[in-house]
């Protein structure tokens, strides 16, 4: 569902960095979110999606992404995804959640209704809000194209490559259950992917995001995978995805 017609973007509250980063928080409705801009505007922009735990507990991660990213010349901007943070839970999302934590305890493989439970309503709920922040970063003068996309939830990342056409690029993060449905999807997308693996992921299923990668539809495709944990992905391989960003979006 998208959002109210003329929703509109308040920022509440900004600081300067002391990299010369403006960090400026605002909500879109109801959503939180926050933009990163750099000294030098307008600026090419990278969405970045984070996981589904909440931007608080994010942040540390996303500022530092953030700097990264406008030391390369980019503004970037994320927002709450639903169900996290202080934002309304989904209803089919917390049985999924709490089904998914069961087997995977109990040793058992987490079934195809169980994944499409727990993903496929945040896309679809996700996806629009992210067109609605789309529409209104554009419009701020500090903002320019093109536009990148960078985060987890692949599925997300997937859906929004197929439907936005103002992403140019968009950077993968492979660590999150995939429905079958998103391969179908995945055929379709055909702008330039660079996706992280890591090897070892305890949470993730290594095979399912390989067939993701093979599926899509793009003539330019990068799997970068690492040993590792989840939360292991080593320095370079955030290194290499900026440049990705660098040579795609300037």
């Amino acid at each position: 569902m998208a959002l109210p017609k003329g929703t509109t973007m308040q920022f509440s509250s900004e600081q300067h960095l002391d990299d010369a980063v403006l960090e400026r928080e605002f909500t879109l409705g109801e959503i939180p979110g926050i933009l990163w801009t750099p000294a030098s505007a307008p600026a090419p922009l990278i969405l970045i999606s984070p996981p589904p735990l909440g931007l608080r507990k994010m942040y540390p991660r996303l500022v530092a992404r953030a700097r990264q990213a406008a030391a390369d010349g980019f503004a970037t901007a994320t927002i709450e995804l639903p169900g996290s943070g202080d934002r309304p839970r989904l209803p089919d999302g917390e049985q999924a959640l709490a089904d998914m934590r069961r087997a995977m305890e109990a040793g058992e493989p987490v079934s195809d209704e169980i994944i499409d439970a727990l993903i496929l309503p945040l896309v679809d709920k996700a996806v629009p809000e992210w067109q609605a922040a789309l529409d209104a970063l554009l419009a701020l003068p500090e903002i320019g194209g093109p536009v990148g996309y960078s985060g987890g939830v692949i599925s997300l990342g997937t859906r929004l490559a197929v439907v936005e056409p103002r992403i140019s690029a968009a950077v993968l993060f492979a660590g999150s259950f995939i429905p079958r449905a998103m391969f179908e999807e995945a055929r379709q997308v055909s702008i330039p992917l660079h996706v992280l693996l890591q090897w070892d992921d305890e949470g993730n299923d290594r095979q399912a995001a390989l067939d993701l990668f093979d599926a899509f539809g793009s003539k330019e495709k990068t799997l970068t995978a690492n040993m590792g944990g989840h939360t292991g992905v080593p320095e370079h391989a955030g290194e290499a995805a900026a440049q990705f960003f660098v040579r795609h979006l300037k």
